[in-house]
């Protein structure tokens, strides 16, 4: 079959955002001429950080370079270094380790939750020792993690919480946003995100305003922000750009209905999907509390098989993740000797992502499910 250019349905918009075009010169040119030439953390920061605090309800927001920037500035604000252990699900990306060995302290990887994705609270608990310092679990795809559970544990155990609802803008438990369960959240602005922007940046939520006030310390070189040139602490270079600043705070007023396409979309997929699990591909659940609409991820016995069909079909797809955290080289001499992540793993080896954005148009939609579909029907015929 020939695919054609109409037929081709990329993974990610090449056009994601054509619809912000002029907000984005109009940001750019705003920032260039302000004749205060303050490009980074200046009055449009704190602007934006402002907006998210009332969006969200939280005490603090504090913007910051990255997602991953805004995790390693948390644990290092929390003290945590060398001799702690920080509890991270097995399967997720790579900051959940790095961004915990970047302290000096040592990843525990917990098994996952087969409905979920996310840090199994179960598998946590029975981790947990007198150098556990903090739960950090991560909000994966398109459900979150069992936070209430997690909260509790925290608490229970005396440990600190760290959600890193990076990916899970638009997401809520319980009428709680993704990001305010923990002692403190993170966000990630990156292009793929739901929030996402044409750069790199991030924020921390809290409502622990010491936190804040050294989490602000820290993504400027330990300074704090009223007396320049001088370091308190030893810092990080995580400060956020006030172009994107002024972009983002345009694109805030039209997140809800950029979620609720996305969220459209995922309902569809799932409707027309659902009867497929007995063949071995299998929808999440979508709909309901806890619910984002940041990827859509499948389970399926044979996705390399999957993946070719859909590629013939002119639909592009994408694996998050292929290996799990304790099996990557640069963490397999940090896990924990025997350990067990069968869940993971599982995971790990059956995932694959269909398109998911915006302007994805209802046409384009629809024929990713059709061929979902045809490639169930082949292998059954």
């Amino acid at each position: 079959m020939t695919v054609t250019a109409e037929r081709t349905i990329p993974f990610f918009a090449a056009d994601l955002f054509e619809a912000d075009r002029e907000a984005l010169l109009r940001a750019l040119y705003e920032v260039g001429t302000d004749p205060e030439q303050k490009f980074i953390l200046g009055r449009r920061t704190a602007r934006f950080e402002d907006a998210l605090r009332t969006r969200l309800g939280a005490s603090d927001v504090v913007a910051c370079s990255s997602g991953t920037s805004a995790l390693t500035l948390v644990l290092s604000a929390m003290g945590i270094g060398p001799g702690d252990e920080v509890v991270v699900p097995a399967f997720g990306c790579a900051p959940l380790a790095s961004t915990v060995l970047s302290q000096g302290a040592t990843p525990v990887f917990a098994d996952v939750d087969p409905r979920t994705l996310t840090m199994d609270p179960e598998h946590a608990e029975a981790l947990i020792t007198d150098r556990t310092r903090a739960l950090m679990p991560a909000h994966m795809f398109s459900v979150m993690a069992d936070m209430p559970r997690l909260r509790a544990l925290a608490t229970r155990a005396g440990v600190r919480l760290v959600e890193d609802s990076a990916l899970a803008q638009g997401g809520e438990l319980a009428g709680r946003p993704a990001g305010r369960w923990g002692d403190a959240g993170v966000y990630s602005f990156v292009q793929v995100k739901v929030f996402g922007m044409p750069g790199e940046g991030g924020v921390v939520l809290t409502d622990d305003t010491d936190l804040a006030g050294r989490v602000r310390m820290l993504r400027n070189h330990g300074q704090d922000g009223r007396n320049r040139f001088l370091h308190h602490r030893v810092g990080h270079n995580s400060r956020f750009d006030e172009v994107m600043a002024a972009f983002q705070q345009h694109r805030l007023s039209g997140l809800t209905e950029r979620v609720d396409r996305r969220t459209a979309i995922c309902s569809y997929y799932s409707e027309r999907l659902a009867d497929l699990a007995e063949a071995g591909v299998v929808a999440p659940p979508v709909g309901g509390d806890g619910r984002f609409p940041y990827v859509y991820t499948l389970l399926c016995e044979d996705r390399e098989g999957l993946r070719d069909h859909l590629a013939a079909e002119g639909v592009a797809t994408h694996v998050y993740y292929p290996r799990i955290l304790p099996e990557q080289p640069a963490f397999t001499s940090h896990a924990r000797p025997g350990g067990h992540w069968p869940r993971a793993r599982e995971a790990a080896h059956r995932n694959i992502s269909l398109p998911l954005y915006p302007h994805l148009s209802d046409a384009r939609v629809e024929h990713v499910v059709e061929a979902v579909r045809s490639f169930v029907h082949a292998r059954n015929r």
